[in-house]
């Protein structure tokens, strides 16, 4: 009994001592050079002009989660990590996401037609060969007969029936359905008004209820009109050496919130990440099709299909599969991007139109530089 008391103690002292090691092989994470990031994030966005928020994610920790400059030039707020963007075309994600719910509550399918919940089409035969799933995928076809320019007026305060509808009264296609890409906004206006048609629900509420409140974002909103007037950041944009606000009010389509609506932080878009990540809305097998890319039989474009549901799925310089989408409207200009195989997430949120792409091309080296997209996990 003694000399298995002796035996248990040393093998205990072993176990800690191998967890310690491991722990230690691990430091990387812990001993990386963050200053490097805050010093060219400072430098890029001046403290009194519009700027930006960045997050860097790796698994569930945040690693680092910072605001530069200004939320709104007349109150001089500053921007914070909880700061509230209006982050754009990543807004899609979400309708997509309220669809695949839909779709696995058995409400709908995404090979249903737009005849189905559209009667209006003047054609009826386009009406019949457009699908939802066209739609997730900006591969429908349809035209976008928004007179923006000769009806701008119109267009300040148009919600997302009002942006869909001239789409219904096209005569005819751009191309057959599914055989080549053209980005659409109001395809998501119309996903959208389908959304609130199936639930019975307003679409902005049904997404706050099924993907806001399981995901923890709990200040995130949604475009309802004018709504929010207040509580977020202003979009800007620099004309004659002068910032002019750019959201709503004074771009026109601002307000067809289907397409660019959400309203949302760095910390709550990492909330959302996890929670697709650990499925809290979405099933395992809907979230990994929702990033596989969708091909198509009959496709002709020159390029490849690279899309999801509404998610673009591409390849970093080192081989790596990136999953994520932009956002852009009025003066605000986003990024979103994962990199699954590593269990990283990095987001940008800013509200005036900085060098997006070449923050997410720095974020891309410094992750590099650090081995987070060349070691082995």
């Amino acid at each position: 009994m003694k000399l298995f008391k002796i035996l248990f103690t040393i093998t205990f002292i072993l176990l800690i001592f191998s967890c310690k090691k491991n722990k230690k092989e691990t430091k990387h994470d812990t001993t990386l050079n963050i200053n490097e990031l805050n010093t060219y994030f400072t430098k890029a966005m001046p403290t009194n002009e519009p700027g930006g928020s960045i997050l860097i994610m790796k698994g569930d920790s945040i690693i680092f989660s910072k605001g530069y400059g200004l939320a709104d030039l007349e109150l001089k707020t500053k921007i914070d990590k909880n700061t509230l963007f209006n982050i754009g075309s990543i807004s899609k994600t979400f309708v997509s996401n309220a669809i695949l719910i839909l779709q696995e509550e058995g409400k709908l399918s995404i090979e249903d037609n737009m005849a189905k919940y559209f009667p209006d089409f003047k054609n009826k035969a386009i009406a019949e060969k457009v699908k939802i799933k066209h739609l997730l995928t900006h591969t429908s076809g349809l035209k976008d007969n928004r007179q923006t320019k000769k009806d701008s007026i119109f267009y300040l305060s148009a919600k997302d029936a009002e942006n869909w509808y001239p789409t219904t009264q096209a005569q005819n296609l751009n191309f057959e359905p599914g055989t080549r890409y053209e980005y659409s906004n109001p395809a998501y206006n119309a996903l959208a008004l389908i959304i609130e048609q199936v639930a019975g629900i307003k679409w902005q509420k049904y997404i706050e209820d099924k993907i806001f409140k399981p995901s923890g974002m709990k200040n995130s909103t949604i475009t309802d009109g004018p709504h929010p007037e207040t509580g977020v950041s202003h979009g800007y944009i620099k004309s004659n050496g002068h910032w002019i606000e750019k959201d709503y009010g004074e771009e026109p389509t601002f307000a067809a919130s289907g397409n660019g609506g959400v309203w949302s932080s760095v910390n709550e878009l990492a909330n959302y990440e996890l929670a697709l990540q650990q499925h809290k809305f979405i099933s395992d097998s809907t979230f990994k099709d929702s990033r596989t890319i969708k091909s198509w039989p009959n496709w002709k474009d020159s390029t490849p299909p690279f899309i999801g549901w509404s998610w673009f799925i591409r390849k970093t310089t080192e081989g790596l599969k990136t999953v994520g989408h932009e956002g852009s409207q009025g003066g605000f200009l986003c990024n979103y991007v994962t990199i699954p195989d590593k269990k990283i997430t990095f987001i940008i949120l800013c509200n005036t139109r900085r060098d997006v792409d070449g923050f997410t091309e720095f974020i891309t080296k410094w992750l590099t530089k650090n081995h987070w997209l060349k070691e082995l996990e």
